[in-house]
């Protein structure tokens, strides 16, 4: 397998490809990573297979899901937003989306949306996957949904909130879905090959997500235990590998979970914020309007992840780097210090609760440790 790693990768990198080398021979299916500094690429690797069997390799336009990272590029897009003077990141949600001012939701700011502080961590009347798909009705239930703390005064993971809570203020800002806007507006003019509601044009592209080990297409993604051991209670559906793996999610519009993509078009995205609004010779955002991406909005112990979390505008802080990652595997973190970014994307899942995943981190290290 260690054979396998294909694509190129600058000389100074070369400890990514040994290090994505080591992870294809020991625990991925199929996978890709990428590495651009100064918005350029410098590392653009993919190896293994696209299928559980073995049996299809991964190619160089190989797409899977990618699952929370597509919340980097959920932000991303209100980010965009906000830097052309559409979108005010301090205004009242309801300045934009008048029904969401009920059950008290009147102070909710964009910002705490943003920074997983709404106080709607939850999504009471959802059981299934399918329920996902029905837009005007998760986002009138959110309407009426009272906040489950003060907003702005604590965080809780939005897994799934977060994508219909931005993607509804998008929707009312420009009349466009999301996915929609996200492709018109953001990996359009960057040619990144990144679909939120992905065309069946693009199906024989998709690498299936490949369950952990010993587990089947029932594994589901879980909210992770509290301090005593005991399952989080954060209501809504259950989303399994197999529905994630369906047609139906990858046409629908979840944009904080079912974005379709590789590392290359999620480094290049990324990227951007990193590298004062530009990659590949376009401008996308001021210098300025990427600042939101890395400046503090809360701090302390997240209350759905159980964790001490730092949030952003739409990204978790770790030291001076920002990003986030899915479900299974995925990543991206840039630095806009460095103007590094690094993104790395997969098919075989990792279950996190019972082994550790460095796969990613692993990565980040090798292309930091470049750099010095």
């Amino acid at each position: 397998m260690t054979d396998d790693v294909r694509g190129t990768c600058e000389p100074r990198f070369a400890a990514v490809r040994a290090a994505f080398a080591a992870s294809l021979a020991r625990h991925d299916v199929g996978a890709s990573v990428a590495v651009r500094l100064d918005g350029e690429p410098v590392a653009d690797l993919w190896g293994g297979h696209a299928d559980a069997d073995r049996s299809v390799r991964w190619e160089r336009d190989t797409l899977t899901a990618v699952n929370s990272t597509t919340k980097n590029m959920t932000a991303l897009c209100a980010l965009v937003l906000a830097d052309r003077g559409l979108l005010d990141l301090a205004a009242p949600v309801a300045a934009y989306w008048p029904e969401f001012a009920a059950a008290g939701k009147d102070g909710v700011l964009v910002r705490h949306v943003l920074s997983h502080s709404a106080g709607l961590p939850a999504l009471p009347g959802t059981v299934s996957a399918e329920d996902l798909y029905d837009w005007d009705g998760v986002t009138a239930r959110l309407a009426a949904l009272a906040p489950a703390w003060e907003p702005g005064t604590a965080a809780g993971y939005h897994a799934l909130t977060f994508g219909f809570l931005i993607g509804e203020i998008v929707r009312r800002v420009t009349g466009r879905t999301l996915g929609a806007f996200f492709a018109e507006e953001v990996a359009g003019p960057l040619g990144a090959d990144f679909h939120i509601g992905l065309p069946a044009r693009h199906d024989h592209r998709v690498a299936p997500l490949v369950p952990p080990p010993a587990l089947t297409d029932e594994y589901a993604a879980t909210a992770p235990p509290g301090p005593d051991g005991v399952p989080r209670e954060v209501a809504g559906p259950v989303v399994r590998v197999k529905d994630v793996n369906s047609v139906p999610w990858r046409r629908a519009q979840v944009p904080a979970v079912n974005g379709f993509g590789n590392a290359r078009s999620v480094a290049l995205l990324h990227s951007v914020l990193a590298n004062g609004g530009t990659a590949a010779g376009v401008r996308l955002l001021s210098a300025r309007g990427c600042e939101p991406a890395w400046r503090e909005l809360f701090r302390g112990e997240d209350r759905v992840l159980g964790t001490p979390m730092c949030w952003t505008a739409g990204f978790g802080k770790f030291g001076d780097a920002f990003g986030w990652g899915g479900w299974g595997g995925s990543l991206v973190v840039s630095d806009p210090g460095s103007r590094l970014t690094v993104a790395y994307v997969m098919n075989g899942m990792i279950d996190g609760d019972r082994q550790q995943d460095d796969r990613g981190m692993e990565l980040v290290t090798a292309a930091f440790g470049a750099l010095y």
